[in-house]
C-alpha cells in the first residue's frame, strides 16, 4: 500500500502542479551484493547462502509459486530509460521493470544449484527443505513490460539464467 500510495501522490502531484514524474515498479530484482538478511532480502541470496554451507534452502509451499526475477542491469536500464526519456506519454505514468518471464522457485533453486555446482560439486546432491505456506504469500507473480517497452523503449538484455551467471561468482568468490 505504500507503494501505491507513493504512485497516487506522484501523479496528483504531476497533475496539480505540473512536476514530471515517472513511477517504476520493480520485481524481484537480483544481483551481486544482495544481502540475504536485509529488509529486502531476496530468495535468490538466501538460497545462494544456505548451497554455499551446503545447508538446504528452505521453500515455503510446494515450490510451484512463480516470479518475474530481473537481473539489477535490467532494471539499471529502466531508470535510464525513464531518466532520459522524451516521450510526454511518459510523465505521470507508472511502469513495470522485470523481465517479462515466470520462474517457479523449484526452477529457481534447480538453476541455482546447478550453476553453483559447476564450482562446488557437492551442492547438487544438497535437498530442498519444504516449509508450510507463508500466509498472504502471491501464488504468482508476472510483471506485463508492454507499456515500459513501448513508452520508454525498455527491453531487458539479461534472462534469469544470465543473471545468474554473472551473479553467482561474486557470491561464491565472497561468500566461500
Amino acid at each position: 500500500m505504500t507503494k501505491y500510495g507513493n504512485e497516487v501522490y506522484a501523479r496528483l502531484y504531476h497533475q496539480l502542479h505540473g512536476l514530471g514524474t515517472i513511477g517504476l515498479r520493480f520485481f524481484n530484482v537480483f544481483g551481486e551484493r544482495q544481502d540475504p538478511e536485509g529488509p529486502y532480502a531476496a530468495a535468490i541470496p538466501r538460497f545462494i547462502r544456505a548451497f554455499l554451507k551446503h545447508t538446504s534452502p528452505q521453500v515455503f509451499g510446494d515450490g510451484q509459486q512463480s516470479r518475474d526475477f530481473t537481473y539489477v542491469a535490467n532494471a539499471v536500464k529502466a531508470v535510464m530509460a525513464a531518466a532520459n526519456t522524451t516521450d510526454e506519454r511518459a510523465i505521470g505514468q507508472v511502469f513495470n521493470v522485470a523481465y517479462g518471464d515466470r520462474t517457479t522457485l523449484l526452477e529457481l533453486v534447480d538453476a541455482l544449484r546447478e550453476t553453483l555446482a559447476k564450482t562446488d560439486p557437492a551442492i547438487a546432491d544438497v535437498p530442498v527443505v519444504h516449509s508450510p505456506e507463508r500466509t498472504g504469500d502471491i501464488r504468482d507473480s508476472l510483471a506485463d513490460i508492454t507499456k515500459a517497452r513501448t513508452i520508454l523503449g525498455f527491453s531487458p538484455d539479461m534472462d534469469l539464467r544470465q543473471g545468474l551467471d554473472r551473479a553467482v561468482p561474486w557470491y561464491v568468490a565472497n561468500w566461500s
